[in-house]
């Protein structure tokens, strides 16, 4: 009952003409962010940032988020018309939503993607109405040992849980833990790994991190793959989404299982992709019909579409309660929030509850506008990508150096931008994950806070991580986690042996 009385309170903040008109403005900007190659929902909101550092922090986190849920909601727009994914969780649904839009049902299989993408939003949202004060109020019995504990877990879990190659992905993580301590020593006050440059002495900032990697680097990538955009017109009609909205109960099975594993993604460090990618899969081979998939299966559209929002959703949860991004966007939004003057965390419960529960009753009504606003609007943004790719690609580069350069005035972030740039071509044409790298330079050096303060306390013993229940199970999820790869991998050898001493 709290909660509830809670959310309300929330609704009475983020109710207003001025949050109203910023969720319809963030969701158009990123329905454009979604929509363009080269751009994506991390770039975005980080090209956003500097442009909200004047406002208070609920409009300008209201503003952030429904971009977020706009470029989510463009990357479906392109993967069905253009079969472009203009985000990569957007990949499994052009498996079936492109094969549609061939076949001339191309509003239904967007009325599909935005309807289920809304109901997968809308389980996530719940999910963080009836836990965030739950997570918070568990989380305020933690010190250092038990954050540090998190932190350990979450980097763990990106090892274990992630997709990638463990090893790619350590190596990712190592990268960015060495950005996160260039500069300032926050216990010691020396200054680290700045090689002379007094431009470093503030550290890196991981907003232009996150422009060069995402913005400069996948554009990188997009001029070499040619892209070339012929799509299917489509006009979405009020009757044709009402009819497609009647079938949607037909599927409550995918929804409901897609939505779950959303969740589960989302509060873990799998993220959007992922989600999307294993939803199918799981549609994929709980159907009576699987060899339909790929050939226009709405199906094939509802279930990434769903895990895909429920996961975007969900990743809120841990960096509100936790301080613990679930997704490379969370990360960019958490250093928002710092950047504002906020610590997210427990105590931002207590601290500002204001700004949490207008945040969470703004994603109801963010996802109910983004819904609306994206079927309204599907034929301008599909226009869009009729532009000569010669025209769209030098705009978005001079975005990206303009949003880098806003960040802090200084040229030489410029040649930062441009050297993550390089850096996130090299890590996607060598197939390393980057959302771990962000999330080290994010939380890097609050997790060495954690550890050295540990240290401090225990006279240097590792045993402090041992010392009481909680902060042991936490340890042993973690180490569980870390070396789930190589579990899994004896598991499999051992499999293999059986079989071949039976055959």
């Amino acid at each position: 009952m709290d909660n509830v009385a809670s959310l309300m309170h929330g609704f009475s903040v983020a109710i207003s003409f001025h949050h109203i008109a910023l969720m319809i403005a963030g969701v158009l900007l990123g329905i454009l962010v979604g929509v363009l190659p080269g751009l994506g929902a991390p770039n975005g909101v980080s090209l956003m940032l500097p442009l909200t550092f004047s406002m208070d922090p609920v409009s300008a986190i209201i503003l952030l988020t429904s971009l977020y849920w706009g470029a989510l909601f463009g990357g479906s727009t392109t993967s069905i018309l253009f079969n472009i994914p203009g985000e990569p969780s957007s990949v499994a649904t052009t498996f079936d939503g492109h094969p549609m839009a061939k076949q001339g049902k191309a509003t239904e299989a967007l009325s599909l993607a935005f309807l289920s993408a809304g109901f997968g939003a809308l389980a996530g949202v719940i999910l963080i109405t009836v836990l965030s004060s739950w997570v918070a109020g568990f989380a305020l019995r933690f010190s250092s040992p038990e954050f540090f504990a998190v932190y350990f877990i979450t980097f763990a879990s990106f090892i274990g849980l992630g997709g990638a190659s463990p090893f790619k992905t350590i190596v990712a993580m190592c990268v960015g833990f060495s950005l996160a301590s260039i500069g300032m020593d926050t216990v010691s006050g020396s200054v680290r790994l700045t090689f002379g440059f007094d431009v470093l002495l503030a550290g890196v900032s991981f907003l232009i991190a996150v422009i060069g990697l995402f913005g400069v680097g996948e554009l990188l990538l997009t001029m070499e793959d040619g892209l070339s955009f012929r799509g299917i017109a489509a006009k979405v009609r009020l009757g044709d989404v009402l009819r497609t909205a009647a079938k949607l109960p037909r599927y409550w099975l995918a929804l409901l299982r897609s939505a779950a594993i959303g969740i589960w993604m989302g509060i873990t460090p799998g993220g959007p992709t992922a989600a999307s990618f294993l939803s199918y899969a799981m549609a994929k081979r709980s159907s009576r019909n699987p060899e339909k998939f790929g050939k226009g299966e709405p199906e094939g559209v509802i279930s990434p579409e769903t895990a895909d929002h429920a996961a975007g959703s969900a990743a809120m949860l841990p960096m509100l309660a936790l301080g613990i991004p679930g997704s490379a966007t969370a990360a960019v939004m958490m250093g928002g929030l710092m950047i504002w003057g906020l610590n997210p965390g427990p105590t931002l419960f207590t601290d500002r509850p204001d700004f949490v529960w207008g945040l969470i009753a703004s994603m109801y009504l963010g996802n109910i506008v983004a819904v609306i606003t994206v079927l309204a609007t599907v034929p301008l943004f599909a226009s869009i990508l009729r532009i000569p790719f010669s025209i769209i690609g030098p705009l978005i580069i001079v975005v990206c150096f303009i949003g880098a350069y806003t960040v802090a005035g200084k040229p030489f972030d410029l040649w930062i931008a441009l050297a993550f740039g390089i850096v996130g071509y090299a890590f996607k044409k060598l197939d390393y994950p980057i959302a771990p790298m962000i999330l080290a330079m994010v939380i890097g050096d609050k997790a060495e806070d954690a550890f050295r303060q540990s240290m401090i306390f225990s006279q240097g013993s590792l045993s402090i991580f041992w010392s009481n229940a909680l902060v042991s199970t936490l340890m042993g999820i973690g180490l569980m986690l870390l070396f789930m790869p190589l579990i899994g991998a004896t598991i499999r050898r051992m499999r293999g042996q059986a079989v071949s001493r039976t055959a």
